[in-house]
């Protein structure tokens, strides 16, 4: 005869799943565990008493209207402690590496960004960026076994199956690549590898504007413009891992030649290429670096323009997005995100007059709070995740 299981011991099986869930999802309400556990609301909040009396789990306290807000006591966000343990993100961008040393929970230490050939460089992008894990490791004094895990984002399409990059991705000194493995064999350490759009959907979902959102967009206009798609809180690939490949929406018949070997695509008249451009042929000063912020750019009467409409044809696109996907919140970022509300106002006037009016009602506009960092941030999250499985 079997004998019914103790309290104790229930209490004890509801608190591991629950910290399984917790460490998978990272950033879930005690409402949304009953969900997806099925156990009641008085087990979860016991079983999430005893996870943040141990400090295996913290909370963090939601903005007003996020998900899980009310009139009551504010809700909060569930998410894995960190512990002791350090992780490694990394951002490649096409003109540019940024890597950064955190503790698993996002707490930065160190990090470093450089200007490297990405796109037609891979082997010495690889090199750069594997020397700046060594050079951050050495300020924080650090080891790479003191690393759990590293995290990537790669501004192209990673075939789901084999993580390698997509034979026809424009990252053409890539292509056939296994980052995972190349990293990995250069660092001697776990690595995990994403679409950088995805980990800057991840980044603001974690640390930035989009906290406490389910249905999202997050949207990186650089040198070219990809999108995440957070749908009922999880990151969306797609069939092969080509999904959010934004900038690649035609236009029309006629225009520039894009890299991807059609005519007209959005990226051939919307990305921080074509502003660099004018601001050359203003006399417009640039940084030092390539990726700089944009909002004073943006004040110039030209400039300003120039962005404003570049709001207006990216909005075009994201109103037939949001017909389809209707979201939430789209959240501009990359290069020509920290350009600011110019961009922002020209996406919101053309999805309000494309847009079906419900849709365009229930979506936001905002641009990425955490700036240029948004990618480099979610690889840390990402990163932090995976260490946290291993505890």
């Amino acid at each position: 005869m079997n004998l019914p299981e103790s309290p104790s011991a229930r209490r004890q099986r509801s608190r591991q799943q629950l910290l399984t869930v917790i460490r998978r999802e990272n950033g879930l309400t005690r409402a949304d565990l009953s969900l997806i556990t099925g156990l009641s609301r008085s087990a979860v909040a016991e079983a999430v008493q005893d996870l943040l009396n141990e400090r295996l789990i913290a909370e963090d306290v939601l903005a007003a209207g996020g998900r899980g807000a009310g009139r009551g006591r504010p809700s909060a966000l569930l998410v894995a402690a960190g512990g002791s343990a350090h992780v490694v993100g990394m951002d490649f961008d096409h003109d540019r590496v940024a890597v950064a040393v955190a503790t698993a929970d996002g707490q930065i230490s160190a990090e470093e960004s450089a200007v490297v050939n990405v796109d037609t460089e891979a082997a010495s992008a690889l090199d750069v960026a594997a020397g700046m894990v060594h050079r951050l490791l050495g300020h924080t004094g650090l080891t790479l076994s003191d690393i759990r895990a590293i995290a990537v984002g790669i501004p192209a399409p990673l075939d789901t199956k084999t993580g390698r990059v997509h034979p026809a991705s424009v990252l053409s000194g890539w292509v056939g690549l296994d980052p995972a493995r190349e990293l990995s064999d250069r660092l001697g350490r776990p690595v995990v590898i994403g679409h950088d759009a995805d980990l800057g959907a991840a980044g603001e979902l974690r640390f930035g504007v989009a906290k406490g959102a389910r249905d999202f967009v997050y949207i990186k206009v650089s040198e070219g413009i990809g999108a995440g798609l957070m749908l009922a809180g999880s990151t969306y690939h797609g069939a092969t891992g080509a999904a959010g490949e934004l900038g690649h929406t035609r236009l029309g018949d006629q225009g520039a030649w894009c890299r991807c070997g059609n005519r007209g695509c959005l990226e051939t008249v919307v990305s921080s290429a074509l502003v660099r451009q004018l601001m050359q042929e203003l006399g417009i000063p640039r940084g030092p670096h390539p990726a700089f912020p944009l909002a004073d750019v943006a004040r110039h009467p030209v400039a300003g323009r120039f962005i404003a409409e570049a709001g207006r044809t990216l909005g075009r696109v994201l109103a037939d997005l949001c017909n389809c996907l209707n979201p939430g919140l789209i959240v501009l970022g990359g290069e020509l995100g920290t350009a600011g509300e110019p961009l922002a106002e020209g996406v919101r006037e053309s999805i309000n007059r494309y847009a079906h009016p419900i849709t365009a009602a229930a979506v936001e506009v905002k641009i990425a709070s955490l700036g240029l960092r948004s990618e480099l941030l979610g690889a840390v999250g990402l990163a932090g995740q995976h260490a946290m499985l291993d505890v």
